[in-house]
């Protein structure tokens, strides 16, 4: 059974990126000083206690040709608000979808992060909205990235 000074030092150790190895998590067990097997231990239960959602590639998304990148604040009446967040989400152009209180300037509740490369989109914040039920929308435009990381908690 994995100790607490695993957990913490495993955590810790992935939070950045993983060592492109073949077997990455015996390099992570090396660094924490434990074994390969009590790593995948961990990982397993932090998964299990809904600690660790999943471990995927993050894409840079400007270099792969995603220069379009907004976010959308939306209105929509709070009745609906459940229905629309999930209609929000499961549109592959929003990466990420809020509901935030107060409420926006007294009217925007939902909040999206939308992505296309040139030349996309055209009518597609028209189309949600309508499919939503939103009364409408404000788009934040991004013009600069001035800072962009992953927290660190450990």
């Amino acid at each position: 059974m994995p100790t607490d000074r695993v957990r913490t030092s495993v955590a810790a150790l992935l939070q950045g990126d993983l060592p492109l190895t073949a077997r990455p998590f015996a390099e992570v067990a090396k660094a924490a000083g434990t074994t390969e097997e009590a790593v995948l231990e961990e990982l397993r239960e932090m998964k299990a206690e809904g600690i660790i959602r999943k471990f995927g590639a993050v894409l840079r998304h400007q270099r792969a040709g995603y220069t379009r990148n907004s976010m959308v604040a939306w209105e929509v009446p709070e009745a609906r608000c459940d229905e629309a967040g999930r209609i929000f989400a499961s549109r592959r152009e929003v990466t990420h979808c809020y509901r935030r209180e107060p409420m926006f300037l007294g009217r925007y509740s939902l909040f999206t992060m939308v992505h296309f490369r040139e030349g996309e989109g055209a009518g597609f914040l028209e189309e949600l909205a309508a499919r939503a039920g939103a009364a409408g929308y404000l788009v934040l435009t991004s013009v600069e990235e001035l800072k962009k990381t992953s927290m660190e908690y450990f």
